[in-house]
Order: structure tokens, then sequence, then C-alpha cells
């Protein structure tokens, strides 16, 4: 009895998609490889960095800058050399990721 509470507390304590079968560790935020606390992924990297001309919404020649349908900058995508690509605002702070080998799924 007291083996089935305990693994029924810890399934329930799992976010969903865990239990769902939905969970890839490729996708998670806590893998280092998506963390915002990798270098590769932090705004102070030059790579990364809005002051880089490549991520400058003044730049109109680059492929990074992510624009609305009126043409105004709304943040930039830079790629990373796995694969996958971060998201920045115009102020450098990461608002997503899309990891490696999700691209064309």
């Amino acid at each position: 009895m007291n083996k089935t509470i305990v693994t029924v507390l810890l399934l329930s304590s799992l976010p969903l998609g865990v239990c769902a079968g939905g969970y890839s560790w490729e996708n998670s935020p806590n893998n280092w490889e998506n963390s915002p606390n990798n270098w590769e992924n932090s705004s102070n990297n030059w790579e990364n960095s809005p002051n880089n001309w490549e991520n400058s919404p003044g730049n109109y020649l680059d492929d990074r800058t992510i624009r609305d349908s009126n043409g105004e900058a709304k943040g930039y995508a830079v790629p990373k050399a796995d694969g996958g690509i971060n998201f920045y605002d115009n102020d450098g702070n990461r608002t997503g990721y899309l990891p490696r080998n999700s691209r064309g799924r």
C-alpha cells in the first residue's frame, strides 16, 4: 500500500507531458544546450548581442531580424552552431529557442 501511494505521488508531481510521453529532453529548457545560462545562448556572447550589427534592427540587409507586417523590428533570431536557433527581443532578452533537429518537422 505504501509503495502504491509513493508511486502515485511521484507520478502526480511530474509535468503532464512527462506522464503522457510528450516530454523530450532535446526540447527541455532544463537541457544545458537550451539553458539561458549556457554561454552559447547568452546575449552577452557577441554572436547573440543586440549590439552586433548582424542583429541590429537598423540593418535592413540582414536575415536575422524578425519584423512584423508593418516592417517594424520585433527581435532577431541567431542560428546556433548545433543547428538550433535562439530568439531575442530588440533589447537582447532571450525570448525562446528552437532546438537542433526540430527544424523541418
